[in-house]
């Protein structure tokens, strides 16, 4: 581990709430919500790595995003966001391709 976190966006261009977004997340990846209620629930991916989602404020309109993170390397976080990004179209969500994030 590097104590490093490496990011890799998806944008969404739907509208939804964080909830629901964590929800589907959760169930592409085949896992749960964990911190829901809190200011920073994310879903895990794998081990060491994790989507969180961020909705625009004051009631913007979309697109939101989807971040994995990843806190061993940037090829897992880029692995994961791929597999992520096609599980989410198979569902039918036009979901942008990744692209570096923030962090």
């Amino acid at each position: 581990m590097t104590g490093q976190l490496h990011a890799v966006t998806l944008v969404v261009n739907m509208p939804i709430t964080k909830i629901d977004a964590l929800d589907a997340i959760a169930f592409a990846a085949d896992g749960g919500v964990e911190d829901a209620g809190t200011a920073r629930p994310r879903v895990w991916l794998a081990p060491h790595a994790w989507a969180e989602v961020e909705i625009p404020k004051f009631a913007d309109p979309p697109p939101f995003a989807i971040d994995v993170y990843s806190d061993v390397s940037g090829e897992v976080a880029w692995a994961q966001a791929r597999r992520l990004h096609a599980a989410l179209e198979r569902f039918g969500w036009k979901v942008s391709p990744p692209r570096a994030g923030a962090r």
